[in-house]
């Protein structure tokens, strides 16, 4: 098989993530839930980005969960492309240039049509709460024909997050991958996302990591609820149906299996824990990389677990070191 260009095709939620900070009376008088997350309209979302851009100009970082991962293993010396729906605004500008100055490829025309780009307005303030206030926008009208068929074909793995699901098209969007991923001799991987994302969907998400699903990643909460049973139990059903199984455990570390192989991967945190923000994304990333790059599954896991205790050391999903470095002794060893 010819080797493909992309290690990973990244399917999921294009949301702009955008910081800024305020104070406390800030937030009362745009009635935000301090250190909540809430959900808003599009009117909600300008208002409140027109008055925090009256106070500063915002970062604007691109996120989304599938898309931190593609970034995380970008910064590994992996290579990635991410497809999600942005809308051609300012937003979706700001969304494709950060993503592809972080090497990734973005692999999907901005639509001229629809809903403004999704976003995240993140208010940080003087005690380091965060309250992030979202708008879902362009990211729930995603449709299959989304992927981009060069892109699919040229990726070794298509990763899903379990999110989508909750778009309108979003099973259609996980049956077009399986279908493409099937055409082009693809992996498919899945992250389940959230439990409640689980909850929602539960029966038809079993059966798509029955019926396609190569490598799972969940974390405990969201095995036991797919399963809807304990731990070992949820492991030992979820292990019969994919050929890699990677559940998460927090401070446990993580289990990773595939056949008759085990795994007990030992959390490694880079100092004390300041944001758990993205730590299930960055250890995908570094997972993904590790297979990708023909490493077994022990240091794959190793890799995973290093990169999600970095994330975890400071606020914000993404790396705020060298991974290559990071992981350097990982990959000498």
């Amino acid at each position: 098989m010819r080797k493909k260009s992309f290690d990973i095709l990244a399917v999921g939620n294009a949301i702009i993530d955008v910081f800024s900070q305020c104070d406390d009376d800030f937030l009362d008088k745009h009635s935000v839930n301090k250190g909540g997350m809430t959900l808003i309209d599009a009117a909600q979302s300008a208002a409140l980005y027109d008055a925090i851009a009256k106070i500063a100009p915002p970062k604007l970082v691109s996120g989304g969960s599938v898309a931190n991962t593609a970034v995380g293993l970008v910064a590994l010396g992996g290579s990635a492309a991410f497809v999600g729906r942005v809308h051609d605004d300012q937003l979706g500008t700001a969304f494709c240039k950060d993503i592809s100055a972080a090497g990734v490829t973005f692999a999907s025309t901005p639509a001229s049509s629809g809903a403004p780009t999704a976003s995240s307005i993140i208010l940080v303030t003087p005690d380091a709460a965060r309250s992030m206030n979202t708008f879902l926008g362009a990211s729930i009208e995603f449709q299959p024909d989304d992927i981009k068929l060069a892109a699919a074909a040229d990726a070794a793995v298509i990763y899903l997050e379990g999110y989508l699901f909750d778009a309108p098209a979003g099973p259609a969007i996980f049956a077009q991958a399986a279908r493409m991923a099937a055409q082009h001799q693809a992996k498919i991987a899945l992250s389940l996302s959230d439990p409640w994302c689980v909850d929602r969907h539960r029966d038809a998400l079993m059966k798509f990591v029955t019926d396609h699903v190569d490598i799972l990643f969940a974390n405990e909460d969201e095995a036991t609820s797919l399963v809807q049973s304990d731990h070992s139990t949820s492991v030992k059903k979820l292990r019969a149906v994919v050929d890699e199984l990677i559940v998460t455990r927090g401070a446990l570390g993580a289990v990773i299996c595939q056949a008759d192989i085990e795994h007990d991967v030992a959390a490694m945190p880079q100092g004390p824990v300041v944001d758990t923000t993205g730590a299930g994304d960055l250890f995908a990333a570094g997972y993904l990389y590790g297979r990708t790059q023909g490493h077994d599954l022990r240091l794959s896991g190793d890799i995973a677990s290093l990169l999600a205790g970095e994330v975890i050391s400071h606020i914000g999903a993404r790396p705020k070191t060298d991974l290559r470095r990071l992981i350097a002794p990982l990959i000498k060893g």
